[in-house]
């Protein structure tokens, strides 16, 4: 069974539907490019697969053993998020809360992870900083490492490089393809379709049709 599968999946707001027919196999260890005109339904697909929004028709199924609360997702930031006076260890270390349960604190373990992920995005160094005294770019390593807290599988990313400059976000796609050669199944909502599909192993056109294609049968 593959990692995240839509069947006839219809996806939009209560009965509005804002995208219809699609279908896919996310099979774990691809690297997913969803890409699409503003309003084809690529934010909207990635909160259905989140289980953010219901499907409207049609269903999305996991793998027995993935969880939804096990999927990291970094999703587009609002004005309020960056400004949030918090360190960057404590904004890592929050990613760790599904996994707590009922403790009230955080352990030795999660604060081991936070730490791994720190390093595998670049902020170690950061971490006594204010978050929101980072630029975009180590704001984004940032929430990258929070999301990588949540899993060790799979990561959803909602146009991750929106308004980063060029070096901010070849740097993100560096981390990406790391992290995807290691063995993280990774799902991206993108416009810069270029930088995107350079990494990505197979890609979904909202715009040009419903079905998930390899990137090497796609054209622009």
């Amino acid at each position: 069974m593959a990692l995240i599968t839509a069947e006839k999946l219809a996806v939009g707001f209560g009965s509005r539907i804002v995208a219809d027919d699609i279908d896919f196999e996310i099979e774990s260890g691809d690297f997913v490019c969803i890409v699409g005109e503003n309003g084809s339904g690529k934010s909207t697909l990635m909160k259905t697969m989140l289980g953010l929004l219901p499907p409207v028709k049609g269903r999305v199924l996991l793998d027995d053993g993935l969880k939804r609360t096990e999927i990291g997702y970094l999703g587009q930031q609002t004005d309020v998020q960056r400004d949030f006076p918090a360190t960057v260890e404590e904004i890592v270390l929050s990613g760790c809360l599904n996994s707590c349960g009922r403790r009230p604190f955080f352990n030795h373990n999660d604060r081991k992870k936070a730490e791994t992920n720190m390093v595998r995005t670049g902020v170690l160094d950061l971490r006594r900083r204010c978050y929101r005294e980072l630029s975009g770019g180590q704001q984004q390593r940032v929430l990258l490492a929070r999301a990588l807290c949540a899993s060790t599988r799979v990561i959803l990313l909602d146009e991750p490089v929106t308004s980063l400059d060029p070096n901010s976000s070849a740097e993100m796609y560096r981390i990406l393809e790391q992290l995807n050669r290691s063995g993280m199944t990774i799902v991206m909502v993108s416009h810069d379709i270029g930088s995107s599909l350079a990494c990505a192993t197979k890609v979904l056109d909202m715009g040009k049709t419903t079905v998930m294609m390899p990137v090497g049968e796609y054209h622009v």
